[in-house]
């Protein structure tokens, strides 16, 4: 880190000396960013799919393998539910989706690639920031550099860079910045004058929109790129430098008129080694009035009053023309961005149908708080909790949800402290920026500010519910003006201490490198596998929850299931996974209860509905498991599943006209819904409408080329004649699935009745050296020996070694008995034939 030092003179008065640049070429800076970078992640690229890219990418009807490329990403949230049902989380990203996509389309589900892609982006986005900062925020590229490093090996960035959906965050932050380089590069640098510069590029301004609109279809927080930059604009490049006539830039002292100027200033401070300092024109505050009230020696206090009174006086004027004159270039952009973002807006609002996600209470628990000021406290706390998190990254979390963070409830809680001084703080910077109507030295914590505050607005529950408590990956926007603010504070400092302080600020800022760096490689290795994932939080109840889906040993699930639920006893999935462990072991009654339960507390819950339904209706109260079908389909109209399930539970109840109608449901809400189209092709092929089954069929296998749809699709062409085709269906089915032994036997018995007995004789024996209890195989292959053709070759002996080794595992079956009794019948006729043949 590049740092200021200062010498002590009399009197103890200090004159900061600067070295400007880095130490080396821009070239070796990005070279050991990038390193860094890779460094820290490299361990994320052996991780597997897990937690939200389960659902994003693997479970994703727009993703997947197989699915075709359609305008429903455009009109699909992220996950792959359409925006306009209830059931969605409204989080409208179809370019993210889009690189899901053309990963799968180049590498495939392998996940090392999603990894690799996650990474490489967050290299970009570290150059991006560090060449940001050189350009727009310090003057010395050391700091530049030293930002970016810091923002490169923050451990808050692990579970946007190592968890795969959290491209979204990383890839709207390349974008954001991008937006940002192209708004600032539209406008005139080199305007003088008290006025705000021309647009100088058009180009730029368009593009800048055109960024920012793509960092919005990434993930919605790219939005906040447009505020950032209007602030920006207004407040950053609203004041420049009194310049003397020859082009000097002149610096406005600090001391008292007719003061000697201090001889420690230089004589060209715009000039940096070598290097043109890029300081914005001259604002609209400094020179519109003449009469100012003296300015006093300064106190120490960041904010001048001569320039909150130059403000006040200058917003208070009587005459507008000046006002206008002066701010009409910056109000031309302002009303084509401002126009711009409603355009934008009013489409989300389009596209969302007009309406908000729903949570339930365990996602954001404060915000079903009946209490407003439970809420408020509770909020204003989770944002000095999320500032701690970027200070002191000590305990992270994949999901920080229901009971993780207590709500605050009183104004005596004690952690109401952090909030109010995270208020102060804020409240201090923003003073400072107020500065910027006096000096140009506020820009690192104007735009630090900037960055930190807008991009964090989406997810600040302050104009509408979001649907997680804390989410680190939210932070990596953010982090980018922690990380400036950070620096600004150490060059800040670095400037008061003497050498030996400083060399121990260089030291410690090293060493807290290291150690951030070391945090980010082991939080990698945490994110590699869904069960260290689940570990990370053991106090959390959705992790305990999730830890016992994971684990195989039911008695540790279950363990994990009672945990989960007393940390949080309304835990609607805890309750559902122990009630269906419960009913594995035929504890039904209590199943019940807890499913019941799981209802309840979730009303929205589908699965709970079916788990239910269908345990109920297995102990024939089929009255109460026609009334929690009713109820589901009533509070979860848009859930597939449950129509589908309920379909099966009328036909099961001798209503099979009536689950036509609940499949064609399920098809119509999820259109990829192929166990619901194999359902409605039995349902059709019991009802002897053959036609109409094969059609089904052959539609659920277009949507998942499956061996499960394959087998019904040849029972039906077997058992209508077809036998050519029943083959070629079950070598098909076969090939994808060779270790299921049905598919197999089912292909044998094909082959038997076509007469291509050898075939079907080896792969009946193959299947019976594998399982020696097989009834079906010896069944079969007492058939192919009973044929006459193998009575003429004597090999009735082997028919009826199979027979008796069927009759053995099932010697009551009267089959077998009728099947033997045929077989020494033919026996016997055969033996007179032959006896008649020799007399």
């Amino acid at each position: 880190m590049v740092v200021t030092t200062s010498a002590r003179g009399g009197g103890g008065d200090r004159a900061p000396s600067r070295r400007r640049g880095c130490g080396f070429a821009p070239a070796g800076a990005a070279a050991l960013l990038a390193g860094a970078s890779c460094l820290c992640y490299g361990r994320s690229l052996q991780g597997e799919f897990v937690h939200d890219d389960v659902w994003a990418i693997v479970n994703n009807p727009d993703v997947r393998p197989g699915a075709p490329l359609r305008w429903g990403i455009f009109t699909n949230d992220f996950w792959g539910k359409g925006m306009a049902e209830n059931t969605s989380h409204k989080s409208y990203r179809p370019l993210c989706v889009l690189t899901f996509k053309l990963n799968i389309f180049l590498t495939g589900m392998n996940p090392f690639y999603f990894h690799a892609v996650n990474v490489i982006l967050h290299c970009l986005v570290t150059l991006v920031l560090m060449y940001t900062c050189d350009k727009t925020v310090f003057k010395n590229r050391g700091l530049a550099f030293v930002t970016a490093l810091l923002f490169a090996v923050h451990p808050i960035h692990t579970e946007a860079v190592a968890g795969i959906v959290g491209r979204a965050d990383v890839l709207a932050c390349l974008l954001f910045l991008l937006a940002f380089l192209s708004y600032n590069r539209s406008l005139d640098q080199g305007c003088t004058g008290e006025c705000f510069p021309p647009t100088a590029s058009p180009f730029f301004l368009l593009l800048s929109l055109f960024l920012g609109t793509c960092a919005m279809l990434v993930k919605e927080t790219g939005v906040t790129v447009f505020g950032v930059c209007l602030v920006y604009d207004l407040f950053s490049l609203s004041h420049k430098q009194d310049k003397s006539s020859n082009g000097v830039v002149h610096q406005r002292s600090p001391q008292q008129p007719g003061s000697p100027q201090p001889a420690s200033l230089p004589a060209h401070p715009h000039r940096e080694s070598g290097k043109q300092q890029r300081f914005p024109h001259k604002g609209a505050w400094g020179g519109c009035h003449s009469s100012l009230p003296p300015e006093p020696k300064s106190s120490g206090f960041p904010v001048s009053p001569r320039a909150v009174w130059s403000l006040m006086r200058y917003l208070t004027a009587s005459s507008n023309r000046n006002f206008l004159l002066t701010m009409r270039p910056f109000l031309k952009r302002a009303v084509l961005v401002i126009s711009y973002v409603i355009v934008v807006l009013y489409f989300r609002l389009w596209i969302m149908g007009g309406s908000m996600p729903l949570f339930s209470e365990q996602d954001n628990p404060a915000s079903f708080s009946p209490y407003l000021l439970t809420r408020f406290l509770t909020y204003s706390y989770l944002l000095a909790f999320n500032v701690w998190l970027l200070l002191a990254p000590v305990t992270l979390c994949y999901d920080w949800q229901v009971g993780s963070i207590p709500l605050v409830e009183t104004i005596w809680d004690v952690r109401n402290v952090a909030t109010i001084l995270l208020a102060v703080v804020m409240a201090l910077l923003s003073l400072h920026c107020l500065a910027a109507f006096k000096r140009l030295e506020h820009k690192e914590v104007l735009v630090g500010l900037l960055f930190l505050v807008f991009p964090f607005i989406p997810a600040s529950n302050l104009f509408f519910r979001v649907g997680f408590v804390v989410a680190e990956r939210v932070l990596y926007m953010p982090s980018m003006g922690y990380c400036i603010l950070f620096v600004h504070g150490l060059s800040k400092l670095c400037t008061w201490l003497n050498r030996c302080g400083a060399t121990t600020l260089i030291v410690s800022t090293v060493l807290l490198l290291l150690l951030f760096s070391w945090k980010t490689v082991k939080q990698n290795e945490i994110w590699l596998s869904r069960e260290s994932l689940f570990r990370l939080y053991p106090r959390h109840a959705s992790a305990l929850n999730n830890l016992g889906t994971l684990t195989r040993d039911t008695a540790e699930a279950k363990m994990y299931y009672q945990r989960a639920l007393q940390l949080h006893p309304q835990h609607n999935r805890a309750l559902f996974n122990l009630g269906n462990l419960l009913k594995s072991q035929e504890k039904k009654e209590e199943a019940i209860t807890l499913l019941k339960d799981s209802i309840k507390y979730g009303p929205e819950f589908a699965d709970a509905y079916s788990s239910l339904a269908s345990l109920l209706a297995e102990q024939e109260r089929f009255k109460e498991a026609e009334e929690i079908y009713q109820a589901g389909i009533k509070n979860c109209p848009d859930s597939s599943d449950l129509h589908n399930n309920y379909g099966v539970f009328l036909v099961d109840s001798g209503f099979p006209e009536k689950a036509v109608a609940h499949y064609q449901q399920a098809i119509k809400l999820s259109p990829s819904h192929h166990v619901a189209m194999v359902n409605l092709g039995r349902l059709y092929r019991s009802l002897g409408e053959n036609s109409m089954a094969e059609e089904w069929y052959k539609r659920a296998l277009q949507v998942a080329h499956k061996a499960e749809i394959l087998s019904p699709l040849g029972a039906l062409y077997y058992n209508t004649g077809r036998y050519e085709e029943a083959l070629q269906i079950y070598r098909e089915a076969a090939a994808l699935e060779p270790s299921q032994r049905e598919l197999r036997l089912a292909l044998a018995q094909v082959l038997a009745v076509m007469g291509q007995t050898k075939e079907a004789e080896k792969m009946t024996n193959h299947i019976v050296s594998e399982e020696t209890g097989c009834l079906e195989c010896y069944r079969l292959l007492s058939a192919i020996y009973s044929k006459q053709e193998y009575h003429d070759k004597g090999n009735y002996v082997s028919a009826r070694a199979y027979y008796e080794k069927a009759l053995q595992l099932v010697p009551d079956s009267k089959l077998l008995k009728e099947n033997l009794a045929k077989l020494d019948r033919l026996e016997k006729r055969l033996q007179e034939v032959r006896e008649k043949d020799r007399t």
